[in-house]
């Protein structure tokens, strides 16, 4: 159960009290908490997908769509992936502590830079309920106390989360108050949040853009800004036709509702009657509508127009906008003009056309003859995210343990004074 708190505000305050205890736990004691995190998650398993239900139900009635109900929906299975999640943070090695950089001024002063907690890192999402568990064991593995809003379409399956990593830190004798939530005060609780200068350090959105927007806005917290995903996958004029086809169709079908999932394949003119037709084949032939321009339209079959809106839709779907460009530097331009930033992916035999992409695509991940749902913090090898950053300051592209710590300078002196 929460702690006894009659505000939001007060909440927070708990988790900044808790976040000084945390900052202090061992390499040890963190894991230890973190496994019994992981152990907890899986011994509520029924109480967790009872809840899970009736969010969907609730949903359902109220008209959440497809792709938020998809990233809503927890059963065993997935269950047991977010405990695994959870070791394989606590497995990970310690961010804090590191020495980032080290020097002796001439007075003979030593100075060491070193990699410390935040304090309390708050996230805004929506609708994700695997969110709540990765952010908030990256941010105890980080050292750091997390509060939370996750949105009242997974409010009950938040609350369920919740309570037993709560336990879990109890039975770790760990503050349970490094895990706090603001779901049960609504739209008024996620305003709070995003003024509670000096109670939270950093907040971290992720959701629509919409919601991100609200948040970058009208926050007094600094905030780690996540983008949506408007997607590209170019196929240059030498891409092998068995790479196009499986890596556009795994990048849109193998789960469309994320944020890395394509939303619009570009096709260089030089490969478009080679390649249009079996791509677009194969993606419709996997439940998907290709919207696409008049030269794609007169290259294959069920194709659905393209409007100017589509080029810069995050589609979610099972949709997606395909285009025949004039050659390379017409694909880039366009990225340039419509993508927020986030996975671009070229397939191409060509090293020259790779490295050129390589160097002037400006997202937070470029890709060469892959697919853009690698782009994932657990694919990276952090174990969980945080969250996706478009922006460029501090962190970009998956978010990891590194990311969720500041640096503090730490200055040994032997009387030293300044003349």
């Amino acid at each position: 159960m929460l702690t006894t708190a009659i505000t939001a505000r007060e909440r927070m305050v708990l988790a900044k009290h808790a976040s000084r205890t945390i900052s202090l736990l061992t390499d040890q004691q963190k894991c230890d908490a973190l496994m019994s995190v992981a152990d907890e998650i899986v011994a509520a398993t029924d109480d967790i997908v009872a809840a899970n239900a009736e969010d969907l139900a609730h949903g359902r009635d109220n008209g959440l769509s497809e792709a938020l109900q998809d990233r809503l929906r927890l059963d065993a299975h997935r269950i047991s992936g977010l405990a695994r999640a959870v070791r394989e943070v606590a497995r990970l090695p310690d961010p804090v502590g590191r020495v980032l950089d080290e020097q002796v001024m001439p007075n003979g002063v030593a100075l060491t830079k070193v990699s410390v907690p935040f304090g309390v890192v708050g996230s805004i999402y929506e609708a994700r309920p695997n969110v709540t568990v990765d952010i908030a064991a990256l941010a105890l593995r980080s050292g750091n106390a997390v509060v939370l809003r996750g949105g009242s379409a997974a409010e009950r399956t938040n609350a369920a989360l919740i309570a037993a990593m709560r336990r879990a830190l109890t039975q770790a004798n760990v503050d349970p108050d490094g895990i706090q939530t603001v779901d049960d005060f609504g739209r008024d609780g996620a305003r709070e949040l995003m003024q509670a200068r000096g109670l939270i350090d950093v907040l971290i959105p992720r959701g629509s853009a919409a919601l991100i927007e609200t948040v970058v806005t009208e926050s007094l917290v600094p905030v780690i800004e996540t983008g949506a995903g408007i997607v590209h996958i170019v196929l240059d004029a030498s891409a092998p036709l068995e790479w196009a086809r499986d890596i556009v169709v795994n990048a849109k079908v193998q789960r469309p509702s994320v944020c890395n999932s394509v939303e619009t394949v570009l096709v260089v003119r030089d490969a478009a009657e080679r390649l249009v037709a079996p791509v677009a084949g194969a993606l419709h032939a996997h439940g998907v509508t290709v919207h696409g321009d008049e030269a794609v339209a007169l290259l294959a079959d069920h194709v659905v127009p393209a409007t100017e809106a589509d080029w810069s839709t995050e589609y979610l779907s099972l949709d997606v906008s395909m285009k025949v460009v004039a050659d390379l530097d017409e694909a880039l331009a366009h990225i340039r003009r419509y993508s927020t930033g986030h996975t671009e992916s070229i397939i191409t035999a060509s090293d020259t056309n790779a490295e050129r992409f390589l160097a002037e695509v400006d997202s937070a991940v470029v890709m060469v003859n892959a697919s853009t749902r690698f782009t994932d913090g657990g694919e990276f090898g952090f174990g969980a995210e945080v969250g996706i950053s478009t922006q460029k300051l501090h962190a970009r592209g998956p978010m990891g343990l590194p990311e969720l710590t500041s640096t503090k300078w730490l200055a040994r002196g032997t009387g030293q004074v300044r003349a």
